[in-house]
């Protein structure tokens, strides 16, 4: 099983002390919401946002739905080898049905995570809800999952490949693989600390959503050639 959680996660809804910004109010105008029930977003809210603490790592709800569109429709999900989390910025987990069906349209992904963040499961009062939010660290959410190996992909890792990585999943077993789901900066120190091994798989930072598609790929890959050899 891969544990693949995406952390520091710049998906939030409007902070209280931007609120009252007219760049905030006039969009949730637009979408017919209160403001605090809006997502906090970097193309909308930028004059906003010039206020908040890590501003630069904040505010990008695209990153994580472009994620988990990439994870869920892979045949690694739908053969039941992969469980997604997401871990944003405030400190929140959420859990991901492997059996979502997320909204491709931006806008109904941002009111569904809206209604996550409000009523803490999508849908409300669901059994088996499509996605689960409960607030707890980040280490909390490891001792909740048990993984026997952690790795963090980070570009402060140590020079590595995918392949190499992978081949060093599969053989361990049940494992946590960090990827960082925000637009700018390095890792939390506090959140490397938790893992077993922090790994830069390109001389370059890449994409979240790259990253997060080609780990799952090279993982089908070292994964199918296990069950052969």
């Amino acid at each position: 099983m891969l544990n693949l959680v995406l952390v520091e996660a710049a998906l939030e809804t409007v902070p209280r002390v931007i609120l009252g910004h007219p760049s905030v109010r006039r969009n949730a105008r637009r979408r017919r919401k209160i403001p605090q029930e809006t997502l906090l977003d970097r193309s909308l809210h930028h004059s906003a946002m010039e206020r908040l603490p890590d501003s630069h790592k904040r505010g990008r709800p695209d990153i994580v739905h472009i994620c988990l569109l990439e994870a869920l429709g892979t045949p690694l999900n739908a053969e039941g080898g992969l469980r997604i989390w997401v871990h944003t910025y405030g400190g929140y987990a959420i859990e991901v049905s492997p059996k979502a069906r997320l909204p491709r349209d931006r806008g109904r992904f941002d009111s569904l995570v809206g209604q996550l963040f409000s009523e803490g499961r999508v849908p409300p009062g669901a059994e088996s809800p499509l996605m689960a939010l409960d607030q707890k660290d980040m280490g909390a959410l490891l001792r909740e999952m048990e993984p026997v190996y952690k790795i963090a992909l980070t570009s402060r890792g140590e020079p590595s490949t995918l392949e190499e990585v992978c081949d060093d999943l599969v053989t361990k077993g049940d494992s946590a693989v960090l990827v960082g789901a925000f637009p700018h900066g390095p890792m939390r120190d506090e959140t490397l600390s938790l893992v077993d091994r922090a790994v830069s798989v390109h001389p370059t930072a890449l994409e979240t959503w790259v990253v997060t598609s080609r780990l799952i790929y090279e993982y089908e890959r070292r994964l199918a050639k296990s069950l052969t050899s």
